[in-house]
């Protein structure tokens, strides 16, 4: 090739590279503002970070321009063929807790956070390795996700959660539209039994109403632990504490004879009663019901550090206990300072920097579960209509409970799901994980349910292995596995 020949294809490359981005992994096309604006939000590199060869991506996703209210993500491209790969997109719950400090930093992400240096370690049970993940924190006041008009934070509740988090999704794919064709879930736990399939039925119903723009390839859900139906949410947790020894005869006999579940309003005698059951939980992990507390080093008290630093959400569900401080402890995980380390690791400035938050200087530090949120406007008092809804509409939903869970425990679950009077598929039968039962699983006409033995409330803190075997198979549509493999 002569030199003019060579300098012509020289040019001709570099005008398709000043119009065009280069095909990335996920296939697509990308034009240069789109990608520009991907770069802006890619992170390179966090303070302690083990190196990976996944993509990550993290920033802010505005919902009101008006109000200057954005929402905070942090995404991961699966570890291998994300082009292949479905998203999926996590919520935490509380209300008020981020999907960041839980999910991403101490349950299923890819980067769990650690006492010591480095301060993160690679999760090699993350979901990132089944899925192209993503989290995100919402609503506004959660986490680094902010709003210009403060009294949006007077008006925070599961409507207007919903309703933001949708707009996130639909700005959030024209951000990133190469994932926009993929197959989309979500997932979440605890107070996520709201969120999720209150957002699964904005997209759903998007998808009915909106234009071709706005379509989600929205495929189903998955619960774990979640509130979903504040009568047997309750009535279950008393149930469960009882026939595990948590409280006594007594205690248990004084609920039962002057509490109903089925009010918001409840006399002396009940309070009294709920006073003494949520007591037990001052000394021991509601969350986890046989593993340790946080004892700090540095005093003379042994109580659970999350017990003294409790932020009350009035207005969310389920109604009556939420009103009881004791319902609005924080969780743990193996470790049960690990939320103290998380705290400060999110609070450093260069961690900040590195994840392009925090850009407006929020006026208060980052927390698992917010302080900015006091206040709860709506808060359905069950989701029965709605799971039922989408059930109709052919929606893949699977619902999970860790065993050990004292705060949205298994009793609760089944006594909700029982409500629902699903025909039933495939009769109750344990399902394994390598040699051993991993759980047990039922399947009902339109939703499979799933137990995970020995999980706490957040299941890919105590059961990572289980856990990613479950996401696993949702994912596949398949069953879990009826024999040891």
């Amino acid at each position: 090739m002569d030199t003019f020949s060579f300098l012509l294809l020289l040019l001709l490359l570099l005008l398709l590279i000043s119009s065009f981005s280069f095909v990335v992994e996920t296939g697509a096309v990308l034009d240069r503002e789109v990608l520009a604006r991907q770069e802006a939000d890619r992170v390179v590199g966090l303070p302690g970070q083990p190196p990976v060869s996944f993509g990550q991506y993290a920033g802010y996703v505005t919902v009101n321009e008006s109000h200057g209210k954005a929402l905070f993500y942090w995404f991961f491209e699966a570890t291998e063929g994300a082009r292949d790969k479905p998203l999926l997109l996590w919520l935490n719950g509380g209300p008020g807790c981020s999907s960041i400090g839980y999910g991403e930093a101490e349950e299923l992400g890819p980067f769990l956070v650690q006492k010591g240096v480095p301060e993160l370690k690679f999760n090699k049970h993350s979901w990132n390795k089944e899925a192209n993940l993503l989290f995100l924190e919402s609503p506004v006041g959660v986490g680094f996700s902010y709003t210009n008009t403060s009294s949006d934070l007077l008006h925070l509740g599961d409507e207007i959660t919903a309703i933001d988090s949708y707009r996130f999704l639909l700005n959030w794919f024209k951000r990133f539209p190469q994932y926009k064709s993929h197959d989309f879930y979500i997932a979440g736990e605890s107070y996520g039994g709201h969120y999720v399939p209150q957002l699964s039925e904005k997209v759903f119903d998007g998808n009915k109403a909106g234009t071709k723009e706005e379509h989600i390839n929205f495929k189903g859900f998955m619960v774990g632990n979640g509130v979903m139906n504040d009568e047997t949410d309750q009535r279950g947790m008393v149930d469960y504490a009882w026939d595990h020894a948590v409280i006594s005869d007594e205690v248990y006999d004084d609920i039962k004879k002057s509490c109903n579940f089925s009010l918001e309003h409840v006399g002396d005698a009940c309070n009294k009663a709920l006073d003494e059951y949520f007591a037990v939980y001052d000394i021991i992990d509601m969350y986890s019901l046989y593993s340790p507390t946080c004892v700090k080093s540095n005093s003379s008290s042994s109580s659970n550090s999350s017990s003294s630093r409790r932020t009350m959400v009035v207005g969310a569900a389920p109604k009556l206990f939420s009103k009881y401080a004791g319902w609005h402890q924080k969780p743990a995980g193996y470790d049960p300072c690990v939320s103290d380390y998380t705290e400060a690791y999110f609070n450093r400035p260069d961690v900040q920097k590195a994840l392009h938050a925090n850009v407006t200087g929020i006026s208060y530090n980052w927390t698992h579960c917010s302080d900015a949120i006091n206040k709860w406007n709506d808060a359905a008092s069950t989701l029965l209509p709605v799971l039922r809804k989408l059930i109709g509409g052919g929606v893949r939903i699977w619902v999970y409970s860790g065993d050990t869970d004292g705060r949205v425990p298994v009793t609760s679950t089944r006594l909700t799901l029982q409500k629902l009077g699903l025909g039933t598929v495939q009769k109750w039968k344990p399902w394994y994980k390598d040699q051993q039962v991993g759980g047990w699983t039922i399947i009902y006409d339109g939703l499979t349910y799933v137990t995970v033995r020995g999980a706490g409330h957040q299941v890919p803190t105590f059961a990572p292995k289980q856990a990613r075997q479950l996401i696993r198979h949702f994912l596949a549509d398949q069953q879990l596995p009826s024999k040891p493999f």
